[in-house]
């Protein structure tokens, strides 16, 4: 039987409990329990591109979001229980920039040095603009509204706006935006659908059955939740120990980690010249967190008694306008090559160092 290095890391899912349960240094826990989301990410990631195989790309694509957002959803979970508000709020920027710039550019650069141009679908790619400047949009106004908002006395002092205005700004567009969203996948997947149908492969050889494909999926979620919560409990001591940026720890460590499987998946369709997936799961991914993750936050920490805002500071708001600009204007065309995914790599690094310096 054939192993994969993804089918060897999962030996450090009880790797990480055994650590976490018997009080090792958190360094320890921290790195046993990122290879150990990693491997699970992987494995999600196979049986969603499987799964694929019977549903169509479209609707893989649309899976492979899902579940592979799954991980950055329950990490935001745990870590708003924790109380840990900022870091979730940099894993939004972060997972948001990090699909666009860094996994997008991946795959098309190696994509693009096996293929010298590769050609996608216009109508999605325009499709996906509109919803990215919707979504940077969605998160501009609560910013502006917090960092701008307060009305000036006739000493000149400035009142700040009550907390309470705030969220329910933010609750009020999270349920909008949701409901975009959720428009938003009618239109792909019912009256619209034939815009956004790719070739399909006749005879594709189907390894798992959709059901087994099903399977994997919800067991790796469900050992995702474990290991996640693992996870979470080694970032605060890492953070105090090494003295790390709570911006950078979200926007970048946490921001990867959660997003492995779009990463694997993303970089595997490029280099089987499916460009059109690889945009529809990084862009989608993005797409999905921005409208349906980050206000789906905002209302089950409301429910949970400790509300979470939409209001990032001005470098997270500046980083994912940025990236929707580049994105846009590189996907506008319908084709591209490696060198746009050069561009993109270059940008995310740019972002990676603000960040890390904040």
């Amino acid at each position: 039987m054939k192993f994969s290095l993804g089918d060897i890391l999962l030996i450090f899912i009880p790797i990480s409990a055994f650590l976490y349960f018997g009080a090792f240094p958190p360094i320890y826990v921290f790195a046993a329990s990122v290879l150990a989301l990693i491997a699970l990410s992987a494995k999600l990631g196979e049986a969603t591109e499987e799964i694929a195989k019977h549903v169509g790309e479209n609707a893989g694509a649309l899976l492979n979001a899902t579940f592979g957002n799954a991980t950055e959803l329950i990490i935001a979970l745990i870590a708003i229980k924790e109380g840990l508000f900022e870091v979730v709020k940099a894993s939004i920027t972060g997972s948001i920039i990090g699909n666009m710039l860094f996994v997008l550019g991946a795959s098309l650069l190696v994509g693009g040095l096996k293929y010298k141009q590769m050609k996608f679908n216009p109508h999605a790619a325009g499709m996906n603009a509109s919803m990215l400047l919707i979504a940077v949009f969605a998160l501009m106004i609560p910013s502006i509204f917090f960092n701008v908002g307060g009305t000036i006395g006739a000493d000149g002092t400035t009142t700040p706006i009550h907390k309470e205005n705030l969220e329910a700004l933010s609750i009020g567009i999270s349920v909008l935006v949701i409901l975009v969203y959720l428009l938003s996948l009618i239109f792909s997947f019912k009256t619209h659908s034939y815009l956004f149908r790719t070739k399909e492969e006749a005879g594709v050889e189907k390894k798992w059955s959709k059901e087994m494909a099903t399977a994997v999926l919800v067991v790796s979620t469900i050992l995702i939740a474990g290991v996640a919560e693992i996870f979470i409990s080694s970032i605060e001591p890492i953070i105090h120990e090494f003295k790390l940026p709570e911006i950078f720890v979200g926007a970048i460590v946490i921001a990867m980690v959660g997003n492995a499987a779009e990463h694997m998946t993303a970089v595997m369709f490029a280099l089987k010249n499916k460009i059109d997936m690889s945009i529809s799961i990084t862009i989608g991914s993005s797409i999905q967190i921005a409208m349906f993750i980050a206000p789906l936050l905002v209302l089950v920490s409301a429910g949970m008694g400790k509300p979470m805002d939409l209001a990032f500071n001005i470098f997270e708001v500046l980083a994912v306008f940025a990236s929707v600009l580049i994105v846009n204007e590189l996907t506008s065309d319908g084709e591209t090559n490696w060198f746009e995914g050069a561009q993109l790599l270059v940008a995310y690094l740019i972002l990676a160092v603000m960040f890390f310096l904040l």
